[in-house]
């Protein structure tokens, strides 16, 4: 079965999420990325340039096929994108509001939550999606620790 990951008060989603690819990327997982479309050009951006000492590489869903055979992260708006036909990834990452359809077909799927109250509210109910469909959650609170006396 799926194993489902909140990542949840996540206060810049992307630099999150930059951070978060990079790490599993590190691991040698390949991830496909899903999200809204404003949402993924501006991960796009943020991958180029978010260190000058390390290169991410990455592709949209539309790139060509042996383009996408090669790449570790891909970015779609759908995890059923035709063009990802044949393509295995073994981690699916959601940056978006709604429940990803085929995402039981990964063996990791992590959802990315911020912390603003549209995003909070959207997050609980995928999560209850999941719950309701016996998926064990594992929970990831990205609070920042209060400061210490």
């Amino acid at each position: 079965m799926t194993e489902v990951e909140f990542h949840y008060n996540v206060s810049d989603k992307l630099a999150y999420s930059c951070r978060l690819l990079r790490k599993a990327r590190a691991g040698g997982a390949r991830l496909l990325v899903t999200g809204e479309p404003v949402m993924l050009a501006q991960l796009d951006q943020m991958l180029w340039t978010f260190s000058g000492t390390e290169f991410l590489p990455h592709c949209r869903s539309d790139a060509v096929s042996s383009t996408l055979a090669l790449t570790p992260i891909v970015l779609a708006s759908s995890a059923l994108d035709p063009a990802l036909e044949g393509q295995a990834y073994g981690v699916l990452v959601n940056l978006g509001q709604g429940v990803p359809q085929g995402f039981e077909r990964f063996e990791r799927f992590i959802e990315v939550v911020s912390s603003s109250p549209d995003d909070r509210q959207a997050g609980r109910d995928r999560w209850n999606h999941y719950k309701e469909r016996g998926y064990a959650l594992k929970r990831h609170d990205l609070t920042p620790s209060a400061p210490s006396a």
